[in-house]
């Protein structure tokens, strides 16, 4: 394996680490819908700001999310397509593997 190859390999483990919680990915999935304020993720995924906030600094560290101050508020979004694409594909596996059970 090139020294390349091995960085990336190491980074995307660390993608599917960071991902492989079940908060960050219910974070990741209402971002996927659209921008939106802690107190809105919270609300959605019935969890308290604070807890909420703690979550999205570790996305924000691993570049899975962006911010930006909205008057007094900070609204999150996806750092890019690339997060919207891998958890669509996900979900497409799981609901993929589902319905063979079920067949």
């Amino acid at each position: 394996m090139t020294e390349h190859k091995a960085w990336a390999v190491v980074e995307v483990a660390e993608l599917f680490k960071v991902c492989g919680d079940a908060t960050r990915a219910g974070i990741i999935c209402e971002l996927s819908e659209g921008e939106l304020r802690v107190s809105d993720i919270a609300a959605r995924l019935d969890m308290s700001s604070s807890a909420i906030s703690h979550q999205l600094r570790i996305l924000k560290h691993t570049r899975i999310v962006r911010s930006r101050r909205e008057g007094k508020n900070v609204v999150y979004a996806l750092d890019d397509q690339h997060i919207k694409q891998f958890f669509d594909l996900a979900f497409e596996h799981v609901l993929e593997g589902r319905e063979n059970e079920t067949a």
